[in-house]
C-alpha cells in the first residue's frame, strides 16, 4: 500500500515547503523507497504557464511539457527523479474538469456542490500519483497557508484521505515559521499555535511540525511547541535556515526523524542510509573555493526566483568545478541606450556571461548589448531560449551587416526576420500551454564544441518557446562563422547555435537548466563555468 505524506504550511508563504518537503522524501529515499512528488496549488489559473514571472517565480517545465509551479523543480533536483503531469494541479484544473463532466451529464443531473465533488475530483488526482508512478511514498504539498479560503477544498479532501487509503498510510506535516521580535530578541511560538489550531478546526492534526527558523530554536521552544499543539516532543522538527543546502538531511538524521517516520508509517528501512555521494556532494559546499564572477543578465532580476532553475544549475556547475560562483544580476533595462564602453564598464569584471528565457520586449535591446560585449570580448556566454535567438539577431545586425534584423515577436515588420513563428503556430489564439513545450530530440554534428561538452550525437532536452530560427538565413550564418550545431532529427529546426573562434559562445533554443542535477550538472553550464575559470585567470594577469 502506497504511504501518503502531506505538507502543509502556516504562518507565512514561502516558509520552504518545497524544500522541507524534498529533504524528507530524500531522508526516505535513503532507506531504499521510491518517492515520488506532488504539489496542489490552490490558484484558479489551469497553470503558471501564462503567470507572471513577478507573480509566481520562474515556470518550471517537466519532460511530457507540462507547466507547473517552481516547486516541482526542488523535487525533481533534490530527490534526482522525473515527474509528469500527474504531480501538479490547480484549483482551476479540478474545476474545468468538474465542470466538464457535468456538461457531459456524468452527474445524472444532480447539483455539483465543493463537497463532494470537488473534493472528490481532488482525492482521485492524489490517488492517481500513485497509480501511475508506483512510488512507494508519495508527498504531496498544498500550496499557500492553512487560513487561506482557496485552499479550504484541498484541505478537505486531505482531511477525507485517511478514510480512502487507511490512516496507518497517512502522515501530516505542517511547516510553520518562527519569528524572531528584534526589540525583546524573542523568537514567539504563538503563530505556530495559531496555525495548528487552524488546521484542528478543519479536522486535520499534523503528526509533525517543522518550525522554521532563521535562528537556532532551543528544547524549550521545541517542548513548548509539542506541549501546546499535541504533538509528540520528537515530531517537532526545528529546521534552521542552513548557508550550505545539502548539510538539512544530515541534520534530519541526527534528530532521527526518517526512523520517526518510518515507525509512524509501519514501515522499516530497506537498507542503512550511506549517504556517500550526498555526504561528498556536502564537503565540497562547504569548503573553501576560488570565486568567479557571472552576470545573469535579465528582466525579472528583482525576483530571484524567476531564474530558480538558472541559478541552481549555475551552482551545482561551480560546485563540480570547484569554484564559488557569483553571480552578478543584471537588469537588462539598465544596459539599454549605452556606449559601448558603459557596457564594459557594466561587465567587464564577469568571467561568464548567462542570458536566461522571457518573454515580451521589455530589455530586449539591453540583452543584445550584453550578447554584443560577450561575442568582441570574448568573455564566455550561454544562451538560453531567447538568449539563443538574441544571440543569432546580435549576429546578423553586427557580423552579417543586416539592419533592422529582429524577431518578429517584438518587430512584426522587421525587414531581417531572423526569428519567426512557427508555422504551427500561426493559427493559435490561446496563450496557454500551446508552446513548443517539453522533452523533443536533437541531433547534434561532430567535432563542434555542443558533441565535445555533451559527448554524444543525440540529447533530448525541455523546450518552452513559440519563435524558431528562421532557416532562410541558415546558409549566410554558417557562411560567416557561425555554427548551427544541433537540428532536430528532420533539420527543420536549429536547437544549438555556437560561434566559431570563441572561447565559449553557444547557445540553445532549450531550456538546459531544467535537468541540471545537484550530483549531475549539466553539461553546457558546465563548460560555461571552465571557460569562466580560465577567463577568471586572464582577468588576473
Amino acid at each position: 500500500m502506497t504511504k501518503y505524506l502531506f505538507v502543509t504550511g502556516g504562518v507565512l508563504s514561502s516558509v520552504g515547503k518545497g524544500i522541507t518537503a524534498s529533504m524528507l522524501g530524500r531522508v526516505l529515499q535513503e532507506r531504499g523507497y521510491t518517492v515520488m512528488s506532488a504539489k496542489l496549488d490552490p490558484y484558479i489559473n489551469v497553470d503558471p504557464g501564462t503567470m507572471s514571472p513577478y507573480q509566481h517565480g520562474e515556470v518550471f517545465v517537466l519532460d511530457d511539457g507540462t507547466e507547473t509551479d517552481l516547486d516541482l523543480g526542488h523535487y525533481e533536483r533534490l530527490l534526482d527523479i522525473n515527474l509528469s503531469s500527474v504531480c501538479n494541479f490547480t484549483t482551476g484544473q479540478v474545476y474545468a474538469e468538474v465542470i466538464a463532466k457535468e456538461r457531459r451529464g456524468d452527474y445524472l443531473g444532480g447539483t455539483i456542490q465543493v463537497i463532494p465533488h470537488i473534493t472528490d475530483e481532488i482525492k482521485k488526482r492524489i490517488l492517481c500519483v500513485a497509480d501511475e508512478t508506483k512510488a512507494d511514498i508519495v508527498m504531496v504539498e498544498v500550496g499557500g497557508t492553512v487560513g487561506d479560503y482557496e485552499s479550504l477544498p484541498f484541505l478537505e479532501a486531505l482531511r477525507e484521505m485517511p478514510s480512502e487509503v487507511g490512516e496507518e498510510n497517512c502522515f501530516f506535516i505542517h511547516v510553520t515559521w518562527v519569528p524572531h521580535i528584534m526589540a525583546s530578541g524573542e523568537l514567539k511560538t504563538k503563530p505556530t499555535q495559531h496555525s495548528v489550531r487552524e488546521l484542528r478546526s478543519i479536522g486535520i492534526s499534523p503528526d509533525m511540525i517543522v518550525l522554521r527558523s532563521d535562528l537556532p530554536l532551543n528544547e524549550e521552544i521545541t517542548q513548548k511547541v509539542a506541549r501546546f499543539c499535541s504533538v509528540a516532543p520528537q515530531a517537532v522538527v526545528p529546521m534552521i535556515t542552513a548557508d550550505v543546502l545539502y548539510d538539512i538531511p544530515f541534520e534530519l538524521e541526527k534528530m532521527g526523524i526518517g526512523d520517526y517516520m518510518m515507525s509512524k508509517l509501519g514501515i522499516k528501512s530497506k537498507r542503512k542510509p550511506t549517504w556517500r555521494r550526498w555526504t561528498r556532494l556536502a564537503a565540497e559546499s562547504r569548503a573553501e573555493k576560488p570565486t568567479i564572477n557571472l552576470a545573469l543578465v535579465g528582466k525579472y532580476v528583482e525576483l530571484h526566483d524567476a531564474y530558480k532553475s538558472v541559478q541552481e544549475a549555475i551552482t551545482h556547475a561551480g560546485l563540480h568545478n570547484k569554484v564559488d560562483v557569483k553571480i552578478d544580476w543584471v537588469q537588462s533595462e539598465d544596459l539599454e541606450g549605452l556606449t559601448k564602453e558603459k557596457v564594459t564598464q557594466r561587465l567587464q569584471n564577469a568571467a561568464a556571461i548567462v542570458v536566461p528565457g522571457g518573454f515580451g520586449e521589455r530589455g530586449i535591446e539591453g540583452k543584445i548589448n550584453a550578447v554584443q560585449y560577450a561575442r568582441e570580448s570574448k568573455t564566455p556566454y550561454l544562451g538560453l531560449c531567447l538568449g539563443m535567438q538574441l544571440m543569432t539577431i546580435e549576429f546578423a545586425r553586427n557580423v552579417l551587416g543586416l539592419e533592422g534584423a529582429h524577431s518578429t515577436e517584438f518587430e512584426h515588420l522587421t525587414p531581417h526576420p531572423i526569428i519567426d513563428l512557427m508555422p504551427e503556430q500561426r493559427s493559435l489564439n490561446e496563450m496557454g500551454a500551446t508552446m513548443r513545450l517539453g522533452l523533443y530530440p536533437c541531433r547534434i554534428q561532430e567535432k563542434t564544441l555542443a558533441a565535445s561538452l555533451y559527448k554524444t550525437d543525440y540529447i533530448e532536452e525541455r523546450h518552452r518557446h513559440r519563435y524558431e530560427f528562421n532557416n532562410q538565413y541558415r546558409q549566410q550564418f554558417e557562411n560567416h562563422g557561425m555554427i548551427l550545431s544541433g537540428l532536430s532529427p528532420d533539420q527543420r529546426l536549429v536547437e544549438i547555435a555556437e560561434l566559431k573562434d570563441h572561447p565559449y559562445m553557444i547557445a540553445s533554443q532549450f531550456h538546459p537548466e531544467f535537468l541540471s542535477r545537484p550530483l549531475n550538472p549539466h553539461p553546457l553550464f558546465m563548460g560555461l563555468i571552465s571557460a569562466g575559470i580560465e577567463r577568471t585567470k586572464k582577468l588576473q594577469k
